[in-house]
């Protein structure tokens, strides 16, 4: 705590009056990772309006991000690891950050988001298909995370996503409109 209180040029009773310990101060550390996620997601998402690959375009943006911050690689995946522990919850009594959202949900919160920025201009497809198409976006994007390609394929670098445009946009147009011998006939 003290070469972070000299870092951020404030005392050390400063930071524990903020944040309670340590702990809560990678609660912040964590929150604000989370927080700078959604902030892309958005920003993804509003400049993939022109384009209509939103599904698409949050999974690149999602392993993109990943790949950059090892603090939103955890929350996404929930694999902390020794050097990166697992936030621990907020001692009683104390003025702290809330816990950290878990993989789950933290899906289910920009799958949402995705869903209710995309639903105002997609009129092909209903809000059902739409929450699938993202989820199924986003699950991808975390397995590329959890298992990287093969080093200098396919998603190497961040930048090389790109070719997971066009693929995830195929996959998804195909899963949702695949017939099967199943009695639900529809794939969801």
């Amino acid at each position: 705590m003290v070469d972070v209180a000299a870092a951020a040029g404030v005392s050390r009773q400063t930071l524990y009056n903020e944040f309670g310990s340590k702990a809560g101060l990678a609660r912040a550390l964590i929150h604000r990772a989370a927080d700078g996620y959604l902030a892309g997601v958005e920003q993804v998402l509003g400049a993939s309006r022109a384009t209509g690959d939103g599904p698409a375009e949050l999974a690149r943006w999602t392993v993109r991000a990943a790949r950059a911050d090892a603090l939103v690689e955890a929350l996404l995946t929930g694999v902390w690891g020794d050097r990166l522990p697992r936030p621990g919850d907020p001692s009683p009594g104390r003025r702290a950050h809330p816990a950290p959202p878990t993989p789950a949900e933290l899906l289910a919160l920009v799958r949402d988001r995705a869903v209710a920025v995309m639903g105002d201009r997609s009129l092909s497809r209903d809000r059902a298909e739409l929450e699938i198409a993202c989820e199924t976006a986003l699950r991808l994007a975390i397995s590329y995370t959890l298992v990287p390609a093969y080093p200098g394929g396919q998603c190497a670098e961040p930048e090389s996503c790109r070719p997971i445009t066009p693929m995830i946009t195929s996959e998804m147009d195909t899963s949702l409109s695949a017939e099967t011998r199943s009695p639900r006939k529809i794939i969801p």
